[in-house]
């Protein structure tokens, strides 16, 4: 019997040390939170299919809370893909996930990448 597949979420960090993922969630009430980190941790269970592809190596969680959707927006990075960076968190209450966030997680996620973060 193989052993279950260890994925782990990590936040992404500016060059100063913000963590805007983390912040997001932090501002969250309890129950949104607690929404936001359940989505999460199906990902980390079950990989991408409980995510959603949205561009490149961009990929989207989405969770339900009061009259809105949080979306956590992250890629797959590390040797063995194993590391689920998140990169961008919103709350929105249309469909399409808005453009210029797709692109300010590619911003941050090619930031993370050239700074050297590897696992």
């Amino acid at each position: 019997m193989t052993s279950p597949t260890r994925r782990r979420w990590r936040d992404y960090a500016t060059p100063g040390g913000t963590r805007p993922v983390h912040d997001f969630i932090e501002e969250l009430d309890e129950d949104g939170a607690t929404q936001v980190l359940a989505a999460m941790k199906d990902v980390a269970v079950n990989g991408l299919e409980a995510a959603r592809h949205v561009r490149g190596d961009i990929y989207e969680v989405r969770a339900p809370v009061a009259n809105a959707t949080i979306r956590i927006l992250f890629a797959v990075e590390g040797a063995r893909g194993l590391i689920l960076l998140a990169l961008e968190a919103f709350a929105k209450t249309t469909r399409e996930t808005p453009p210029q966030s797709v692109r300010l997680a590619e911003r941050r996620l090619a930031s993370w990448r050239a700074r050297g973060h590897h696992y």
